[in-house]
């Protein structure tokens, strides 16, 4: 494919303008990407509500766990650098780890949220790292060994971020994730966000109360305290609201599961990648091994935590498909049953379609409620794949 089509074009334009027109959004961008090229992309609306500001494509916004896709390649490649497969032990480079009888779990297990470490036992502040990365060490999987997917919302980034760390020597995945990927496609995206970006960055809104019937379940285990569910949403403790996400002091502490800022345009080229097969301006630079692992499940199941039926690869998100009928449960990321991504909370959504060559992406400020990216996103992938 060397582009969107006029039609695919148009409708995606349209859609995006009624999200303003009919979908109460407030800013928003919207990048689409061909073969390593940038072929659409849009930017509409204001950086906060009293709308003194205009959103434009250089807007940056807090993206939630849209993070995870860039912090699961950035473990991916430490990994890569210490010659380590997948089913390598964790405690390999993290002797601490075997702590609890978790000898045994694996790369894979973290990278597809069967670790059993998505709630934590003890209480601990979320900006306390040394003090999250202990109580891991010495916590007991909840399930044993692979026997239960549950998505580990917050400590998934504390865990790769502590085996980049160890691999690499530096300080923190958002850095490595800087020096291998950041600065050489020179994107406009952080997992830890320097001070002379601040400027950029949109505010946050939580969304109304508008489910549907997919989201149900959730939002009752969320509300449920003692819940699984809620446990993961609240392991480590802290960063509870919305508006904790629109502190500077948040955006500059790297969380690897929900701490990335960026444009929607540095998530659709960092995608791009991944949509050629790990190539980029005709240079590979993902190993071929990787570019395979983020496109091939390694579990996939009712997820005990998100309360729909979910596939992971390695640290990325697929569409699960239905055993009987050999057909997607749902299209979030196109009809390509190899595309892959993550979305975040409030609806936004990036991934790479390697089928078609396309990588998508959209951010918004009017976050939307639910478990997954609803109407706003998720009609702009409709618009471009037809």
């Amino acid at each position: 494919m060397t582009g969107l089509r006029p039609d695919r074009r148009e409708a995606v334009e349209r859609w995006f303008q009624e999200n303003f027109t009919l979908r109460g959004e407030l800013g928003a961008s919207v990048s689409i990407w061909c073969d390593g090229q940038e072929t659409l992309t849009l930017a509409h609306g204001h950086i906060s509500r009293d709308r003194t500001k205009p959103w434009t494509t250089d807007t940056l916004v807090p993206v939630w766990s849209a993070t995870k896709g860039p912090a699961a390649v950035a473990c991916l490649m430490a990994l890569h650098e210490a010659q380590l497969p997948l089913t390598a032990p964790v405690a390999e480079v993290w002797p601490e780890f075997f702590l609890g009888g978790k000898e045994a779990i694996t790369f894979a297990d973290l990278l597809s949220h069967r670790a059993g470490l998505c709630a934590m036992t003890q209480r601990v502040p979320i900006f306390d790292y040394e003090a999250v990365i202990e109580a891991l060490e010495k916590q007991t999987p909840l399930w044993p060994g692979e026997s239960r997917q549950a998505y580990h919302a917050r400590t998934f980034g504390f865990l790769l971020d502590e085996i980049v760390r160890r691999i690499t020597g530096l300080d923190s995945l958002g850095h490595y994730f800087d020096e291998v990927l950041g600065v050489p496609l020179d994107l406009d995206f952080w997992i830890g966000l320097p001070p002379d970006q601040h400027h950029r960055v949109a505010t946050l809104y939580p969304g109304k109360m508008n489910l549907t019937a997919g989201d149900q379940a959730f939002m009752k285990a969320f509300n449920t305290p003692g819940s699984i569910t809620a446990q993961a949403f609240a392991s480590p403790v802290g960063l509870s609201a919305v508006q904790d996400f629109n502190q500077p002091h948040t955006w500059t502490q790297g969380f690897a599961s929900m701490g990335g800022v960026g444009s929607a345009r540095a998530l659709a080229k960092f995608y791009s990648v991944f949509a050629n097969g790990g190539k980029w301006q005709g240079e590979q630079i993902i190993p071929t091994w990787i570019q395979r692992a983020l496109t091939k499940p390694l579990s996939e199941a009712e997820d005990a935590v998100l309360c729909v039926p979910a596939a992971f690869s390695a640290g990325m998100m697929l569409d699960p498909v239905d055993p009987e009928t050999n057909r997607k449960v749902r299209e979030m990321f196109g009809p390509s049953e190899c595309a892959f991504g993550h979305p975040g909370a409030g609806g936004s959504l990036a991934f790479a379609d390697p089928d078609t060559g396309i990588s998508f992406a959209y951010v918004m400020n009017q976050m939307e409620v639910g478990v997954l990216p609803g109407e706003k996103a998720l009609g702009l992938v409709r618009a471009v794949f037809g």
